[in-house]
């Protein structure tokens, strides 16, 4: 797949956070910061010329920023990851690294992921605050739901920690093929994946679904969510904003979730509810 690259220069306190926050509602999927600014991206059927240009031309003339887009064929993603691909460690328990990155001694869950274009390696602070709420949770045992999967990190982990089963689910057809890549070269094989969006939700009582997706998605499915959620399951959700919050958590009360904490990095936040 291709995708249209933004690259953001020019960005001032905040402003980063902000952009970010509204590119994605824009269907942006991906992000990347640099040294002047950020790069967005977004498949090239999900482009909208007229709403992302004309939004951007108005953000520039308020705030200075100055921006440029151009077409990222998708065989070109690795080549762009590996320039200033990392690997990070979350806790000093969980190492998320690709496969040219050498293991850590003494970590206890290692994690080899190769993005390609997916979302999902542990540099964006929602991927590791989902990690931090995941690794606190008792899974052993347990059904588990990755939505939005990515590169399948989460519910690569989630089997790792001994779920009874876990099912990924991603609407993106790279990373639908990233994920099961990524499953292999981890030895999950157990996982099953699908490629579609909420709809494609067949089990009906996971003990665990996790969501790391963008706001309006999350607050679009949360309904679907909560009725596949067994009761006393648990529901754990990134993807937005602090002062999204609220907005989240009456969508989830509204479902008939209760929440029960969220914690915050960099504005970016996740939240654990209940059934």
């Amino acid at each position: 797949m291709d995708y249209i690259q933004v690259s953001v220069t020019g960005i001032s306190g905040d402003g980063g956070e902000i952009l970010m926050a509204r590119m994605a509602e824009l269907g942006f999927e991906s992000f990347t910061e640099t040294e002047d600014g950020l790069q967005g991206f977004i498949p090239v059927d999900l482009y909208d010329e007229q709403a992302v240009c004309g939004w951007l031309q108005k953000y520039s003339a308020e705030s200075g920023i100055f921006f440029r887009k151009e077409l990222v064929k998708a065989q070109n993603w690795n080549a762009i990851w590996e320039s200033g691909y990392e690997p990070v460690v979350i806790e000093g328990r969980c190492m998320v690294r690709a496969p040219f990155h050498e293991p850590k001694p003494g970590v206890e869950f290692d994690l080899i992921i190769e993005p390609r274009m997916s979302f999902g390696t542990a540099h964006h602070e929602t991927t590791s605050l989902m990690i931090s709420m995941l690794m606190e949770e008792g899974v052993a045992g347990k059904r588990v739901l990755d939505m939005g999967c990515g590169t399948a990190v989460l519910a690569i982990l989630a089997h790792k920690m001994n779920a009874r089963s876990v099912v990924a689910i991603d609407n993106d057809e790279w990373a639908y093929a990233n994920a099961q890549d990524n499953i292999v070269r981890n030895d999950a094989k157990p996982i099953l994946v699908l490629q579609g969006d909420a709809s494609a939700i067949a089990h009906p009582a996971y003990d665990l679904i996790i969501a790391n997706i963008n706001r309006n998605i999350l607050l679009q499915d949360i309904p679907v969510y909560a009725g596949n959620l067994a009761t006393g399951g648990v529901l754990l959700m990134s993807g937005f904003y602090e002062d999204d919050l609220l907005s989240i958590r009456a969508a989830a009360g509204e479902a008939g979730l209760n929440f029960i904490s969220h914690r915050v990095i960099n504005s970016w936040t996740g939240a654990k509810f209940t059934r």
